[in-house]
């Protein structure tokens, strides 16, 4: 029966230094991804809207939701 303790425990002492390895790759995995976005980010910032580039830009929703609406917005007098 001892034994049969000591190959479990050895199971076990295997299985989370395998969990430990496969953490260990997702998180270089969810850094990699993470570094991507980030100079994608930059990329927009610098090349798409840098250089005064941003006042050529057209927003399709400009004015049509605006944060203040004074038919929406009304001071109720009591």
């Amino acid at each position: 029966m001892t034994s049969f303790f000591l190959f479990l425990s050895s199971v076990f002492k295997w299985s989370f230094g395998f969990y430990d390895a496969v953490g260990n790759v997702f998180n270089w995995i969810l850094f990699l991804v993470a570094t991507c976005l980030f100079c994608y980010w930059v990329y927009v910032l610098l090349v798409t809207l840098g250089g005064d580039k941003d006042k050529e830009y057209f927003s399709p929703t400009e004015g049509h939701h605006p944060y203040y609406d004074p038919k929406i917005h009304r001071k109720e007098s009591k």
